[in-house]
């Protein structure tokens, strides 16, 4: 796991790009603080940071080959490396390094581009081709790892976060007022669009080519789901026998490392199974890492403590009260470098931390089950609004949404009729593409009465909705609704906001790893194939998965509802937990230079919260939004009087 940055063209002065690529390196030191290295060359420059986990003594990077045609640089895991290694040596291929970086290096120079269908990884690489004066980047199929690009004079940078970029001289930071308002609705930006205008992400499963100054972007991986009542019907039993092969296989591979390998435990199922399938694999016994909080509505420790003792791994935990989600969110926007609507990284970045100060450097987590086997509430919630849809008039099927979500108890007291126009029952149109996630998109973007009117004249009549629906595969539509559904969480959620602010970033700002199985391209495969009864039966979610678990866990975890992972929103921001700067990035004087929310508003919504815990949806996600834009500008922006200008000029 590390980090890389470069650039392909003409340097803004060839004789600096050794200069220029050690500052990209040192952005972005925290990816890899075990060492750091750069190439350049007429025309190309790379530069890498470590964080040695595979290969520890001979795995540096920029690599180059033997015959000196093609040079590396890599970012995360290539987890059968060993097997793809056994197979090039058979192929007479001789090694100089037990790195995996290598390997992908040997395999590229035998089988191209074909190489990256025979990878089982989480990574992102930039190949550079001496001979052919060609340059190729490629990200993993999920997006677990980021890789980020913009063109600047003509030439190509590249960099597995964006700050790296920003060391180049002439490329300064604007918000993109587009992505603003994408997240401010969907949670995260369309990609390839980022929060910074003018500078994109390479998409999941996509690789990019640059040569003689042209690049051309392709997919080399698509999630993709059966037709609707082509699934052949297979025995239950059958599939549960493959899933638990395909899951100890997932965490076997992720197991590799030249350094321990511990693991997450939120105390819910998903990460719980990972724990107890990783527990025997691991030589010296296994470490696992928890978040606790100081409220029984966020806090899940004694599940926690309950899986620890049964599986007998030594249990490591980091209480994350509100005031320590306050102090340290100016430093998580630094990381996600992206508003969020949410406080839910910072927890997680406390967590890394503690996994390095335990000495550790790589842990498996739970991310991607509920996406991969539809465990979220959203997917239960959709089939009821459908069934409600089916009799509008029904007086008891309303009812049905207080089951949805037992952990709210405000939610459950209110009457049916509220519910039903809560969750917009018989609202949406059946054939809606959006249908499972409209009441969401909705809710979110109830925050958008706080924008300016100058923001407001800016985006025009822009909907990011309907944009996202633009994006779908043509073959969207012949989907079963629970897949649909799937596809939209899995291809922007996950890699949007999951994996990245609440993934990668978090963990990486303090030099570690994440690693996830059920990530694995070959499990995200088999649970697309399988029939959508067999992930939601009825309200039950996760129902497969639930069912190999046994024996494995004990029984009121794997029969424990879901309760989604959350951490306390605006109420970390007031009374005592006030941090100096909350005031000062929310007064009237810095929201109205910044140009993007209405001062009067934003300093009432304040108050509001000053006053007394808001519970609402809206002005939460409005609050830690408005903030985090606030923080951003700061942050990465010249100054929110610029950018102010910027955005009464901005065109989409």
């Amino acid at each position: 796991m590390c980090g890389f940055a470069g650039f392909v063209g003409e340097a803004y002065d060839s004789g600096n790009s050794e200069a220029l690529l050690s500052s990209m390196a040192q952005a972005i030191a925290h990816r890899g603080p075990d060492g750091q290295g750069v190439f350049a060359s007429p025309r190309i420059g790379l530069a890498h940071v470590r964080l040695s986990i595979v290969g520890l003594s001979d795995g540096q990077q920029p690599m180059t080959d033997a015959d000196g045609r093609f040079t590396i640089v890599f970012n995360g895991e290539i987890f059968n490396y060993v097997e793809l290694r056994d197979e090039l040596k058979a192929r007479g291929l001789a090694f100089r390094t037990g790195s995996d970086t290598e390997v992908l290096l040997q395999l590229y120079a035998t089988y191209g581009e074909a190489c990256l269908s025979r990878l089982n990884g989480d990574y992102a690489f930039a190949i550079w081709d001496h001979h052919e004066r060609r340059l190729m980047l490629a990200r993993d199929r999920m997006g677990v790892r980021p890789l980020f690009y913009t063109e600047h004079r003509g030439s190509l940078y590249f960099a597995s976060e964006i700050k790296a970029l920003l060391q180049v001289p002439g490329i300064e930071a604007e918000l993109d007022p587009i992505a603003l308002d994408q997240i401010f609705t969907l949670w995260t930006p369309i990609p390839p669009r980022t929060a910074f205008k003018g500078v994109f992400e390479l998409e999941p499963g996509h690789l990019m080519t640059a040569r003689n100054g042209r690049t051309e972007t392709r997919p080399y991986w698509t999630l993709d789901f059966l037709d609707a009542g082509d699934q052949t019907e297979v025995d239950q039993s059958v599939r549960e026998e493959e899933l638990r092969a395909l899951l100890a296989d997932a965490t076997r591979l992720r197991m590799r490392a030249d350094v321990p390998v511990g693991a997450y435990l939120s105390g819910g199922l998903d990460s719980s199974l990972i724990a107890a399938l990783a527990a025997p694999m691991a030589p010296n016994g296994l470490n696992t890492f928890s978040v606790t909080f100081d409220d029984a509505e966020h806090d899940e420790s004694a599940f926690q403590r309950q899986v620890a003792e049964a599986l007998g791994t030594r249990h490591h935990a980091v209480a994350s009260g509100s005031a320590d989600i306050a102090a340290s969110f100016p430093d998580v926007i630094r990381f996600t470098e992206r508003p969020v609507l949410r406080t839910a990284p910072a927890p997680l970045y406390r967590l890394s931390g503690l996994v390095r100060d335990a000495g550790m450097k790589v842990v498996l987590t739970g991310e991607g089950a509920d996406e991969v086997f539809a465990g979220y509430d959203i997917f239960r919630e959709a089939r009821v609004r459908r069934f409600c849809a089916r009799q509008p008039g029904s007086k008891m099927r309303p009812h049905l949404f207080r089951k949805l979500y037992p952990y709210l108890p405000g939610l459950k007291q209110q009457p049916a009729e509220y519910l039903a126009a809560f969750f917009g029952a018989g609202n949406d149109a059946a054939d809606d593409p959006l249908f499972s996630h409209r009441p969401r998109f909705r809710s979110t973007a109830a925050a958008k009465i706080f924008y300016s009117d100058d923001l407001r004249a800016t985006l025009g009549t822009y909907d990011a909705a309907e944009e996202l629906a633009s994006r779908l595969p043509e073959n969207f539509g012949r989907w079963h609704p629970l897949h649909q559904a799937q596809y939209l969480e899995s291809r922007f959620l996950l890699p949007g906001y999951i994996l990245s602010s609440q993934g990668d970033r978090m963990a990486m700002a303090h030099g570690i790893e994440g690693r996830f199985p059920f990530l694995d391209h070959r499990l995200v495969e088999f649970a697309s194939r399988l029939a959508p009864g067999m992930k939601l039966k009825g309200l039950d979610e996760k129902h497969i998965l639930r069912r190999v678990t046994k024996g494995l866990l004990p029984d009121v975890i794997s029969k424990r509802p879901k309760q989604p992972y959350r951490a306390p929103d605006s109420r970390s921001f007031i009374g005592n937990n006030a941090q100096a700067y909350v005031g000062e990035m929310l007064g009237e004087q810095a929201i109205a230079a910044s140009g993007l929310f209405n001062p009067k508003a934003v300093a009432k919504l304040h108050q509001k919260c000053r006053l007394a815990p808001v519970s609402g949806f809206r002005d939460n996600a409005a609050f830690v939004g408005i903030l985090s834009t606030q923080l951003w500008l700061k942050g990465f922006t010249r100054s929110a009087a610029d950018e102010a200008h910027t955005i009464r000029k901005a065109a989409y």
